[in-house]
């Protein structure tokens, strides 16, 4: 019996973390798109950019932006970006925590050291402070503004 707990919870890890690029590829690719390179001036990047928000201690922030959304004019690698982007709270704790996860181990990013996968308890944790989008762009990293 412990045997199988163990498989189905490996199994159960192993399609969780398999769905974060379904997750991206659904929500998110259409503007950040597939090679999460963005769209110059309209959409700013993942790929090179998301751990720099982690390595400033952007780490809640970056929950909160996928749970709630972000409005703002922000600066990415010196371009400014001045858009909204839709919150996606209707997304289960452990659907935002892979999503969070494919983004931060794509396209050549790595976590900053010291730094583990989200887990589905992190987002739970800031999902009961409900916040608008002018919120969470008040939470960005000051270094990251």
């Amino acid at each position: 019996m412990k045997y199988l707990l163990l498989i189905v919870s490996v199994m159960s890890s192993l399609a969780t973390a398999q769905s974060g690029k379904s997750l991206y590829i659904t929500n998110c690719a259409v503007c950040h798109q597939a090679t999460g390179k963005g769209v110059p001036g309209a959409f700013p990047p993942q790929a090179g950019h998301f751990p720099a928000i982690l390595a400033a201690g952007g780490r809640e922030y970056a929950i909160n932006v996928v749970l709630y959304g972000l409005s703002g004019s922000i600066k990415v690698n010196g371009k400014a970006y001045n858009g909204a982007m839709p919150g996606f709270a209707q997304l289960s704790d452990a659907d935002i925590a892979a999503l969070l996860n494919e983004v931060a181990t794509s396209w050549k990013n790595t976590f900053p050291d010291k730094q583990k996968s989200y887990t589905a308890e992190e987002v739970k944790a800031e999902r009961t402070s409900k916040k608008t989008a002018e919120q969470v762009h008040a939470l960005r990293p000051e270094t990251l503004k």
